[in-house]
């Protein structure tokens, strides 16, 4: 497939998805999810769990915290690399629902986060991993909904953050 077609693919189902976000009452609850992926709720649950779980709650704690120091300046060159203009300056008369924090949409950094995420957490803890990747999935598909990623975004980011979980298990479990 070429570059032109996965393009013209990636706008449609943007487009598709993002249909579903023009009630005012949905986008409070999607920028809720989104949220939940800005990255605060990764280190209080990476030092519950430190505290609480003394068989695993350690390595559990330090396997993110390597995962994260290598995904960070992952995502942060590949942004520069791709320079992929978000849909509010590609698209026409089409505006977000959210300001983004930077330029630049490729990869989706909430994505690639929330799903090392779940990664760890599914390995760690397999009992929730359905939990855990729902969640990570749902992260994804609200930065499409609010209208700062395409698709592909997406699933690029997700791909880099179970990618780097799973390095940062291989080196330290």
């Amino acid at each position: 497939m070429t570059l032109q077609r996965i393009t013209k693919v990636d706008t449609a189902l943007f487009y598709w998805l993002n249909r579903f976000s023009s009630n005012s009452n949905i986008i409070k609850g999607i920028r809720a999810i989104s949220k939940t992926g800005d990255g605060h709720l990764y280190i209080c649950f990476g030092a519950l769990l430190f505290w609480l779980d003394s068989s695993h709650g350690a390595l559990f704690f330090y396997t993110t915290l390597m995962a994260y120091a290598l995904e960070i300046p992952i995502y942060l060159i590949l942004k520069q690399c791709f320079k992929r203009k978000r849909p509010t300056a590609t698209l026409l008369n089409f505006n977000a629902h959210i300001t983004p924090s930077d330029k630049f949409s490729l990869p989706s950094g909430h994505t690639a986060a929330a799903f090392l995420m779940a990664t760890i957490v599914s390995s760690f803890y397999p009992t929730f991993s359905v939990v855990a990747f729902s969640w990570a999935g749902s992260v994804g598909l609200s930065r499409i909904l609010l209208g700062v990623h395409f698709p592909s975004d997406v699933i690029i980011g997700a791909i880099l953050g179970a990618g780097i979980a799973s390095i940062s298990m291989l080196l330290l479990t």
